[in-house]
C-alpha cells in the first residue's frame, strides 16, 4: 500500500508538497486531472501518477485504490472538498486538506459519524490554515481554563498563490463571520483593531477565517474572532459594501477576476518564502475579565503548509489518529506546531 497520494499535485502548493514529501523520504503518488503536467512533475521526481477529475467519481475512487491517506491540495475547497471526501469515505482512505474555509470545515465536521463508520480520519486545515493558529489558540485556552472569548490575530505575509487568490475572491461575498455563544454568525461590517505582534501596533481587520470553526472544536471557547494584518488589498476587500460584494461574487465578475489571476505569478518565489515570517497572537478572556495571551512566530505560510500537511498525512497514514473528524489540535495536540523549524512561542 502506498502511504500518501497528493491530489492537486500540478498546482503551486501541490508541487511544493510533492518535492517536500520526497525530501522526507516518502514516495507519494501524484494525482490530478492534467495528465501532461502530471507526467512532467512525476517524471522529474521519479513518482507514480494517477489521472482523475473530481467530477469523475469512479475514476477518482479508482485513483485512491491502495492509498492510506490523501493530501487534498486542489481548491477552492468549497467546490472540491466534498467530492474528494466522499471518494475517501468510499475507498477507506484518510483525508487531509489545506483549506482555511469555514464552510468546508463545518461540512466535514458534519461527516464525523460517517468517517468513524468508515474507519477513516477527516482532517481539514492541515496547513498554514489553521495549524499554527489552532495550536496557539488551544495553548492559550489551556492557560485560562473557563475562557469565554478568544481572539486570534495573524500577521506577516510573503505573497499568495493563484489558488489562494481565487479562494479569497470567492469568499468576498461573505461578510465577517465570527462565533458567538457557540454559533457562527455574520457581522454587518468588518471590525477594526490594532495588534502588537511584537514590534509595535499594527492595524488589523476582522475576517471570517477557518479558526472560527476549528478553534471551537479544539477549545470549546464559545466566542471566537479572527483578525488579519490589514495590508491594503485585504482591508479594501473587507470594507466593500454588502451589495458590491454580492456583485463581485456573481459568476460573470468571478470569471473576469479569475482571468486576471491567471496572469499573476504562480506564487511567491523560493527566495521570498525563505525571507518571510508569519506572526500570530492569541488572546483569551474569561467572565471575570482575566486575560491570557501568547505570541508565535513561524516560517512563511506556504513553507509551513508543506511541512505540516506532509507530517500530518504521514502520522494519519501510520494510524496515529483515531477515525473521525479532527482539527490539527484534536489530532496531534497544541504542541504539534513546535516540532517545525523557525517556530517560537512566547507566553505574554
Amino acid at each position: 500500500m502506498s502511504e500518501i497520494l497528493i491530489y492537486g499535485a500540478t498546482g503551486y502548493t501541490g508541487q511544493l508538497l510533492a518535492a517536500h514529501a520526497v525530501d522526507q523520504g516518502l514516495k507519494p503518488i501524484l494525482a490530478g486531472r492534467n495528465a501532461d503536467t502530471l507526467r512532467l512533475i512525476a517524471g522529474r521526481l521519479g513518482l507514480e501518477m494517477r489521472v482523475a477529475g473530481l467530477d469523475e467519481s469512479e475514476a477518482l475512487r479508482a485513483a485512491l485504490a491502495g492509498v492510506a491517506a490523501v493530501i487534498h491540495a486542489a481548491g477552492p475547497f468549497s467546490k472540491t472538498a466534498q467530492p474528494m471526501a466522499e471518494a475517501c469515505l468510499a475507498a477507506g482512505a484518510h483525508y487531509v486538506d489545506i483549506t482555511g474555509e469555514i464552510a468546508v470545515l463545518e461540512s466535514l465536521a458534519a461527516r464525523d459519524a460517517a468517517a468513524k463508520a468508515a474507519g477513516i480520519v477527516l482532517l481539514p486545515a492541515a496547513g498554514f490554515d489553521v495549524v499554527p493558529s489552532d495550536c496557539l489558540a488551544a495553548h492559550v485556552a489551556g492557560r485560562l481554563p473557563g475562557a469565554t472569548h478568544l481572539r486570534i490575530s495573524i500577521g506577516g505575509f510573503g505573497g499568495f498563490s493563484r489558488g489562494t487568490a481565487r479562494t479569497m475572491v470567492e469568499g468576498i461575498a461573505w461578510g465577517t463571520r465570527v462565533r458567538r455563544d457557540g454559533r457562527i454568525v455574520e457581522l454587518p461590517s468588518p471590525p477594526r483593531a490594532t495588534t502588537d505582534f511584537g514590534s509595535g501596533p499594527r492595524r488589523t481587520v476582522g475576517l471570517g477565517w477557518g479558526d472560527v470553526s476549528s478553534a471551537w472544536y479544539s477549545t470549546r471557547v464559545p466566542n471566537i474572532d479572527v483578525y488579519f494584518e490589514a495590508f491594503p488589498a485585504m482591508a479594501a476587500a473587507a470594507g466593500l459594501p454588502a451589495g458590491l460584494r454580492k456583485i463581485i461574487a456573481g459568476g460573470t465578475a468571478q470569471r473576469l477576476i479569475n482571468r486576471g489571476i491567471d496572469r499573476l505569478p504562480a506564487g511567491p518565489t523560493a527566495a521570498a518564502r525563505q525571507r518571510a515570517r508569519s506572526t500570530f497572537l492569541a488572546e483569551a478572556w474569561d467572565g471575570a475579565g482575566r486575560r491570557a495571551a501568547s505570541r508565535m512566530e513561524t516560517a512563511e505560510g506556504y513553507t509551513l503548509t508543506v511541512w505540516t500537511a506532509v507530517e500530518a498525512a504521514r502520522r494519519v497514514a501510520a494510524g496515529h489518529v483515531a477515525p473521525g473528524f479532527h482539527t490539527p489540535v484534536t489530532a496531534f495536540g497544541p504542541d504539534f506546531i513546535l516540532g517545525f523549524p523557525h517556530v517560537v512561542r512566547t507566553d505574554l
